[in-house]
């Protein structure tokens, strides 16, 4: 009866799901528009919500069909696939799971619960989300670690909208998600960047959005100086380090400028020891790459190899598994601790030892750059800021007025 007042078609209305004051609802959403409101105040039952800033119905068997009708005979258009899009999603031949087995693909990381509030349960939609997610990353090959992480990232942003589908956000509930990450829970940039980086897989990769429909601040990363070993305190923890496994372990992270996961990752064919190579396979961006091996360490290497036999791993772990990263850790923290030094000493650090060293002694940056794996050049330099080589060559003013004191 009022489509004759208006020459333009009115503007939609879009449903979803909504779990409000412990009701399930259905929510109805549209910009303002006074043809629209009066349509929907004619719902029976509908009430209006100053906390999502929408009007609702409780919802109840045959009312999203009865919605839909009633918006069509006012010519109103409705969107409600977000209502349904898991259901269709799992039509989908390039993200279909079976719901039956999709327990069986995956088991989900745990979720740290906040001490003051008890974290609800993702309901049956948010977790086959989950496992959308989980697939793609695993069709794209990203590793174990990047999955758990992105998992466990978008686990917590759909408890934040616990009673919202994740199709239905709009880059301001995004943006306003990652308010809070700051502002309540204070956590580190490299934690805003998992979060961002979980979101944008979701929506772009998933999904197929483009970039363009949301915009997303990243936080500026910190840039803190590597923590460097001297050359002597590389050989005393190489010296406390114990067993012969746990001293070539930290010997050749040092020696080829090793990741953690890549020295994990290697296998005995791995190292030459005739061409002192080691040949890293997807490193980080799975990329391979060379690496150099020290001559001095050869005859420890080929007597663990003797003593241990590695098969598959050239570290072992129980079963005949890869070595865990966490006991790599725990060997070098034991052997920082008998050495005596009082530095904040990672795996990494070794790896950051040995760019330093390197550059110390004349090594241009370009080919450590290669040995490193850095895509970028401006990776690599860095350790020039932390190389003795070029602090050795300045003076502090304070030596010259001193010595003119004198």
């Amino acid at each position: 009866m009022y489509d004759q007042f208006f020459d333009a078609k009115p503007a939609g209305v879009r449903l979803e799901k909504l779990f409000h004051r412990d009701l399930n609802c259905i929510a109805i959403h549209f910009p303002y528009d006074g043809y629209l409101i009066t349509v929907t105040k004619q719902i029976e039952g509908i009430l209006f919500s100053k906390t999502h800033r929408c009007w609702y119905v409780p919802d109840q068997a045959g009312l999203l069909k009865n919605l839909i009708a009633h918006f069509k005979r006012h010519n109103v258009e409705v969107d409600y696939s977000s209502i349904n899009k898991a259901s269709e999603l799992l039509k989908d031949t390039d993200v279909s799971i079976d719901k039956q087995q999709a327990t069986k693909i995956i088991s989900l990381p745990p979720v740290e619960k906040p001490e003051t509030k008890k974290l609800r349960a993702l309901n049956e939609e948010q977790q086959i989300v989950l496992r959308m997610i989980e697939q793609k990353l695993h069709l794209k090959g990203y590793t174990s670690n990047t999955t758990k992480t992105y998992l466990f990232q978008f686990k917590e942003f759909m408890h934040f909208y616990a009673n919202s589908y994740p199709i239905g956000l709009t880059d301001i509930d995004i943006r306003n998600y990652l308010l809070y990450l700051v502002e309540k829970k204070k956590v580190s940039k490299s934690t805003q960047n998992q979060a961002i980086n979980a979101i944008k897989f979701f929506y772009e990769i998933v999904m197929g959005q483009v970039r363009q429909t949301y915009y997303i601040e990243r936080p500026m990363k910190d840039r803190p100086l590597p923590q460097v070993l001297s050359e002597e305190e590389v050989v005393s923890i190489i010296q406390h380090a114990g067993n012969i496994k746990h001293t070539t372990m930290l010997m050749l992270i040092y020696a080829a400028g090793l990741r953690r996961s890549e020295l994990i990752n290697l296998k005995p064919g791995d190292v030459d020891m005739d061409r002192l190579t080691v040949f890293i396979r997807g490193g980080k961006g799975r990329k391979d790459r060379q690496s150099i091996l020290a001559k001095q360490m050869i005859p420890m290497l080929k007597e663990y190899m003797k003593q241990y036999r590695p098969k598959r791993w050239l570290y072992e772990g129980k079963d005949g598994e890869r070595y865990s990263a966490a006991s790599m850790q725990m060997v070098l923290k034991k052997a920082v601790e008998r050495a005596g030094i009082k530095k904040h000493v990672k795996l990494h650090t070794l790896r950051h030892s040995f760019a330093t060293h390197l550059l110390e002694s004349g090594t241009s940056t370009r080919y450590i750059q290669t040995l490193l794996g850095h895509e970028s050049s401006r990776t690599t330099e860095i350790y020039t800021q932390v190389s003795r080589f070029a602090l050795d060559k300045i003076k502090s003013p304070l030596d010259n007025i001193l010595r003119l004191d004198k």
